[in-house]
């Protein structure tokens, strides 16, 4: 919530510096570093090449309307041939940069989407964050909108930045050579100012600058409010999607509908707040686009008529000035740009910041330790597990599952069983103890919830394995064996599993990938849901004949199993003990 509200107000330099230093990590650790810098360079070399480009340009303006001015045609003509081969030089320069730019563009998303897809998906991590509050609620939108979003900014405003610089520096001392032998006459007396046009375009950009900061700085707190508001619709659109069956069914299609649009109200009003300081600083850049068509010639004019100025000189002058204004007034024209490339910002390094804190331990908060062993066992030693509202520990204070022992945790609904199954995956860390896993023996997990991946069946029911890990005879053995052989003609087709199938279907299918993987160990969340209904005896007859080599260590409310069990534990909760553990 403190990123997110850091988001929202703004933060400050410190947390600046760190928000620049994590993206800055993430992209120097990245494999494509190296076509990064090169395209960076080539990007240098080309704006290089242009404002060179321009400086042969800007000259050329003096000989060409002295000509106009003289009514020269022959030169006229001379000075268009020459006009030609500057703008054709300047035409490739500018179909290289757009290439550069567009591959700058494509490269430095590549690299930083893949660097946050790595470190969302380490081991246990996107479980962690998923339980750090707001940050952790729409990781989709940081990786992929505002991921993508940041990089076309970045790429933009960075190449934008580089150009101006570049040309600021190439045309002040353009702009110093030609506005210093500028002599003003006022009542009857002749001065001299050094540098005088460049210390016109310096005020007046200047002034530019510093009134579209102030009339456009609460874009970046606006921006922010808003890329947060489309997150929890986005959210909220994707939830009511996912549970979309369970909507129906309760009829609840009115009340999901009216939380939506209280989610689209809140993005329309954080949209108007934007129009409206958007508008408001359109008055100030548009205000100064509109005197800058005159500015220079105003600004050189008392020059001009004094006769110290040809028109050419003039025509160059106010060349030069244009391109030292646009230079300097960058910063005017892309201030809503960079009000939102600084909220964006916040918003990916704020997510990448909690990636890589989301498996910190909290101060003063103990930890479970977990253990990869040579023995072919598992070790639950000492385990007591902290929750908000107390602590859950076994009824014994340690517990052994040696290879092919069967031991069942029971406890009441809301006890705390899935919690152990957390634990014992090494994704909740609470607590005190220690979980002690075979280092060299497979531990397969039964969840009440069973992940399909999207694809092949053939790629589902081998996950995490590659889809050609088991011949197709044995994924039909299998699914023949839990009588899903019905499905055996659908190996092949691809589709959105969880879509097709019902939570008791996906169960049975991970029945299937525990007869095809034959891990040593099986931790089984909810035993009673697996073994009750038309498919229960199968399974007991499963885990009784085919697996019997396994370990199984499950979860259950009641002792109704116990026939398949040696060993029987109770997981007592402390007296406080919330609901919501499971």
């Amino acid at each position: 919530m403190a990123a997110l509200n850091q988001i929202r107000e703004g933060a400050g330099e410190p947390q600046q510096r760190q928000y620049m230093a994590t993206i800055a990590a993430a992209l120097s650790g990245s494999p494509l570093r190296g076509i990064l810098v090169v395209l960076a360079v080539g990007v240098l070399v080309v704006i290089l090449a242009t404002a060179y480009g321009q400086i042969v340009l800007n000259r050329w303006n003096r000989p060409f309307y002295d000509a106009l001015q003289e009514r020269n045609m022959a030169a006229l003509l001379a000075q268009l041939l020459v006009f030609f081969e500057i703008a054709g030089g300047l035409l490739i320069l500018n179909v290289v940069q757009l290439w550069l730019n567009q591959m700058l563009h494509l490269k430095l998303r590549e690299a930083l989407t893949r660097d946050m897809i790595d470190e969302w998906l380490r081991p246990g991590r996107a479980f962690h964050l998923a339980r750090r509050g707001q940050i952790g609620v729409n990781p989709d939108q940081r990786l992929h909108e505002d991921a993508h979003h940041l990089c076309d900014l970045s790429v933009d405003l960075g190449v934008g930045l580089l150009q101006a610089g570049v040309l600021l520096a190439s045309f002040v001392g353009v702009l110093w050579a030609l506005s210093s032998g500028f002599v003003f006459h006022l009542w009857g007396a002749a001065f001299q100012i050094p540098g005088y046009m460049v210390w016109a375009a310096i005020l007046y950009s200047g002034t530019a600058s510093w009134l579209s900061w102030m009339v456009g700085r609460p874009l970046v707190a606006l921006n922010g409010d808003r890329y947060a508001r489309e997150a929890d619709l986005r959210y909220s659109l994707v939830r009511v999607n996912e549970q979309i069956d369970a909507i129906s069914v309760s009829s609840g299609e009115t009340d999901e509908a009216q939380r939506l649009q209280g989610d689209l109200s809140a993005v329309i009003a954080a949209t108007r707040r934007i129009v409206s300081a958007t508008v408001r600083l359109a008055w100030v850049t548009s205000g100064y686009g509109w005197v800058t068509i005159v500015a220079p010639i105003i600004i050189a004019a008392p020059v001009y008529f004094g006769g110290e100025m040809t028109f050419g000189g003039l025509m160059m002058a106010v060349g030069a000035f244009n391109q030292l204004h646009a230079s300097l007034r960058w910063f005017v024209d892309n201030i809503g740009s960079i009000a939102d490339w600084r909220a964006t910002l916040l918003r990916v390094a704020a997510f990448r910041i909690a990636l890589l804190d989301a498996e910190v331990a909290d101060g003063g908060v103990d930890r479970i330790v977990f253990v990869r062993s040579s023995e072919p066992v598992i070790v639950l030693d000492g385990l007591e597990m902290d929750v908000p509202s107390g602590t859950v520990r076994l009824s014994e204070p340690q517990v052994m599952v040696n290879a092919g022992e069967r031991v069942l945790v029971t406890g009441l609904m809301g006890a705390g069983k899935t919690l152990l199954t957390h634990t014992i995956a090494g994704l909740w860390s609470r607590g005190r103890g220690s979980v002690r896993l075979p280092r060299d023996g497979s531990v397969a997990f039964l969840v009440r919830e069973p992940y399909l991946p999207s694809g092949t069946l053939r790629a589902a029911l081998c996950y995490p394995r590659n889809a050609d890990a088991y011949s197709t005879g044995e994924i039909e053995d299998c699914l023949r064996r839990t009588g899903l052989q019905r499905l055996s003609l659908s190996l092949d087709r691809s589709a959105r599993w969880e879509h097709e199938f019902g939570n008791d279907q996906r169960r049975m299918l991970s029945v299937v990938q525990v007869l095809l993987h034959r891990p040593g160990w099986i931790v089984i969340d909810d035993i009673e849901d697996l073994t009750v209904g038309d498919d229960g005896e199968r399974v007991v007859s499963l885990l009784q004949n085919e697996l019997a080599d396994a370990a199984v260590l499950a979860m259950g409310t009641g002792e109704g199993q116990g026939s398949l069990f040696t060993h029987i534990l109770r997981l007592l909760p402390g007296l406080d003990q919330a609901d919501g553990l499971r």
